[in-house]
């Protein structure tokens, strides 16, 4: 592999590590697009199907959700007892996505996943202007912030379960990490601090990509040698972004991002429409 090759691949590590991270996403969504598109990016790069980039995206997005969740540990962020309660339901979601994932041909993925990338950009947009809900839940808890700031937060278990199965379906049928679908619901419908919803989601996010990967890893959908390439940017990426999370404005961060959604997306559509 040329200098220039591991250059471009440690970048789409470092960028997509350290979003994810700094959001909570995983990283996905900018892993997958940039595997897909690899081989016009990388001249001698044999076609990528849709399979295989989105089991490689999987097992890189556990490197980046283990950077950045053992940095958000440091900073005692992480409700681990919730995180644990979400693996419960998206660790089934993540194998079913997996077998999912071998339904589609490149002409489909291209096409559902812009369609997918659209709503998480609508996700995204929308989701800070919507307003926590005051719900009464079986369990509450209450966290108190570095300021001081005392947050109370909660969930039905049953609900919490059924919401991560979905999640982890969706994940690991797009090879995306989950937590742009998972971040809305724990702080709209559960309530959750902002950075402990993000910290929460990476643990979430590292246990179940480890599940969806084995399940990949048996269906042969993992291009080693990619991994090995990006691993190392990932990993700078998701403590880069957990370092900057909260320091950076985060109006300016999610921007950027949108733009980059927007651009992917109407690739991915232009390609499954046309194509």
């Amino acid at each position: 592999m040329s200098v220039f090759s591991l250059v471009i691949l440690t970048l789409v590590g470092i960028f997509a590590g350290a979003f994810g991270s700094m959001l909570g996403l995983g990283g996905g969504i900018i892993l997958v697009p940039a595997l897909f598109y690899l081989p016009s990016l990388i001249s001698g790069v044999p076609p990528i199907t849709p399979q295989l980039a989105v089991g490689t995206s999987l097992m890189l997005i556990i490197i980046t959700s283990l950077s950045s969740t053992l940095s958000y540990s440091k900073k005692k962020l992480i409700d681990v007892s919730s995180a644990l309660l979400f693996f419960v339901g998206s660790a089934p979601g993540s194998i079913l996505g997996a077998w999912l994932s071998t339904r589609f041909d490149s002409k489909s993925f291209t096409l559902y996943y812009g369609l997918f990338m659209l709503l998480m950009l609508v996700i995204l947009t929308y989701r800070k202007r919507l307003s926590p809900r005051n719900m009464n839940w079986k369990i509450t808890k209450t966290y108190v912030d570095v300021s001081g700031q005392t947050y109370t937060y909660g969930y039905s278990r049953s609900l919490a379960i059924i919401i991560a199965f979905v999640v982890g379906t969706m994940s690991s049928v797009f090879g995306i990490g989950g937590g742009a679908l998972l971040v809305p619901f724990m702080l709209v419908l559960f309530r959750f601090p902002p950075h402990m919803a993000a910290a929460t989601s990476m643990l979430v996010i590292l246990l179940s990509s480890i599940v969806g990967s084995v399940t990949h890893v048996v269906l042969g959908h993992i291009i080693w040698s990619a991994v090995l390439a990006i691993a190392p940017g990932a990993w700078i990426g998701g403590k880069l972004g957990s370092a900057l999370a909260g320091k950076l404005p985060g109006n300016r961060i999610e921007l950027i991002l949108r733009l980059v959604l927007l651009f992917l997306a109407i690739r991915m559509l232009w390609h499954g429409l046309v194509a």
